[in-house]
């Protein structure tokens, strides 16, 4: 296994249980949020109609994201590279009584056959953490039928300049934009914990080269209201820096 998938695979088995307590309520049992700032699906409409579509979920941790999707209409497949997370989904599952279809993968190979899918979606998962984002846009563009569309969400390239912690520090930038040497923990010699950079420049060039057509690009502003803190995410940060990017993608008709 690579690197970064058997680093991360570790890191999320070791905490699945820890980020369900601390962020489970905020992001529900069947809600779909894209990111920390809390923009929700349901109101944002980026993936357009879901009803009678077949759907994909990369990285769906506990799979929030598609159990909304089931509940509004839509032919769900989910995976993670996480066990421990998708023991997790199938607790929710349990409790809501909406399931979800779920199998352990990495987002680098699909389990998938060609033309599968009309709608291809991330919230936050897989695409920071894999070493490779162009294999996973193959993938993402081989399983998607002519004329769907993949929206994924990541952590703002901007953010790699700055530190990250949700307080006063977290305003000054302490390193460059355009180095993207990987954030790394390690125990000893084994990485623990991996997370790579790309700039906005480099997501879409990723992106059109893979195929796809970059549609648009959402970066959600802080709501008023919204106190939560969720590791450098935060009210002080939120109002003077995007947090998130989310890149809207189609596939050729």
């Amino acid at each position: 296994m690579r690197v970064s998938s058997a680093a991360n695979r570790h890191w999320w088995d070791g905490n699945a249980d820890d980020y369900q307590v601390e962020h489970g309520e905020f992001l529900g049992d069947s809600t779909f949020i894209w990111g920390p700032e809390g923009l929700d699906e349901a109101s944002a409409g980026l993936l357009g109609e879901v009803k009678d579509r077949d759907v994909l979920e990369i990285g769906c941790g506990a799979a929030q994201c598609g159990r909304w999707l089931v509940s509004q209409g839509a032919r769900v497949a989910a995976f993670d590279i996480s066990h421990r997370q998708l023991r997790h989904s199938q607790r929710i599952d349990l409790d809501s009584g909406l399931t979800v279809p779920v199998v352990q993968a990495d987002a680098e190979e699909l389990p998938f056959s060609a033309g599968s899918f009309d709608l291809v979606c991330s919230a936050y998962g897989a695409m920071p953490f894999v070493a490779d984002p162009a294999a996973v846009l193959a993938e993402v563009r081989r399983v998607l039928r002519p004329g769907g569309r993949f929206v994924f969400s990541t952590s703002h390239p901007i953010r790699w300049a700055f530190p990250d912690d949700p307080g006063p520090r977290g305003l000054t930038s302490d390193r460059s934009y355009f180095d993207r040497t990987p954030y790394a923990e390690r125990d000893g010699s084994r990485v623990t914990y991996i997370e790579h950079h790309h700039t906005l420049g480099d997501w879409i060039a990723l992106i059109v080269a893979s195929g796809l057509r970059m549609e648009g690009l959402v970066e959600p502003e802080w709501p008023e209201g919204h106190t939560g803190v969720w590791g450098g995410w935060s009210p002080l940060r939120g109002h003077h820096l995007p947090g998130t990017a989310i890149f809207i993608c189609g596939a050729q008709p």
